[in-house]
């Protein structure tokens, strides 16, 4: 591990405050969704990643699709934190005219692999790329994060069926798995479940963890593929809006903003205490 566990928890405390910061003053929603995926991000482009913030289109770097691009204010924050563009085009977040919008498109700032946020697109393009690499003999690996309600399309699950034909072992996806979408629980609204026995069925490895347990996340990738041959999902089990206490696992942090002057200087102290 490059960074110590204190170091990739300060990470954290950092890439919350950001989002915080950027989605406020805009009344930009979908904060709960940034907050449940902040930690499976951190480590991913501070320890699992082969990347360079000084070279991002290094033919041979790893890819990563953040597919629930609703929750971009988390992707930036971390492309930032990890020196991929300069902390002061934050300010450009969610403006008419900034460079970077609400749902990302590839190429406003560096580290954009593909534009995303409608949602079941992510996993068709990375299993695209996945089967790309191979066939170009690059050993550079793919990794696509989905939300858990995005996986009520149809065409993930194409895709799922897609990888697992073609043993597609440089693909990883890791699920947000915060069981709360748009209108309801994924449980009452569709339920996923046998989550890890579908994808198993579908010819994937399939693991669950803690989506919040920073060395557990690193440890998991570590073992990555879980097997020669079948792609990998990771089913991280998180809680939407983790770090502020008023936002954990309440649908209305699906969409509500953060622009009552009381709620924000709270979240900002629970983020800065956790």
């Amino acid at each position: 591990m490059k960074n110590s566990l204190d170091e990739l928890s300060e990470h954290c405390r950092n890439v919350r405050r950001t989002v915080i910061e950027i989605t406020a003053p805009v009344r930009s929603s979908h904060i709960g969704g940034a907050f449940s995926i902040v930690d499976v991000l951190v480590v991913l482009y501070f320890e699992v990643l082969e990347i360079n913030p000084s070279c991002p289109d290094d033919p041979s770097r790893d890819i990563l699709i953040f597919s629930k691009g609703h929750a971009s204010a988390a992707l930036y924050s971390v492309l930032a934190e990890r020196s991929f563009f300069n902390r002061a085009l934050l300010k450009e977040y969610y403006v008419d005219g900034g460079r970077l919008p609400g749902h990302p498109v590839r190429g406003c700032v560096p580290g954009i692999e593909v534009s995303t946020g409608s949602l079941g697109h992510g996993l068709p393009m990375g299993v695209g790329m996945a089967i790309a690499r191979k066939i170009d003999k690059n050993s550079s690996r793919v990794f696509v994060i989905l939300s858990d309600g995005e996986c009520n399309e149809g065409s993930v699950w194409e895709a799922i069926m897609l990888a697992g034909h073609h043993q597609l072992d440089n693909l990883t996806v890791v699920i947000d798995y915060n069981k709360i979408q748009s209108l309801g629980r994924t449980s009452e609204v569709l339920d996923l479940e046998p989550f890890r026995a579908k994808l198993s069925a579908f010819g994937w490895s399939a693991r669950e963890i803690d989506g919040h347990d920073i060395n557990l996340i690193f440890q998991t990738c570590q073992s990555l593929p879980f097997e020669e041959g079948r792609p990998s999902a990771i089913i991280a089990h998180t809680v939407k809006g983790k770090g502020v206490s008023f936002m954990e696992n309440k649908l209305e942090w699906h969409y509500r903003s953060l622009d009552d002057p009381e709620e924000y200087a709270r979240a900002l102290r629970e983020v800065k205490n956790s």
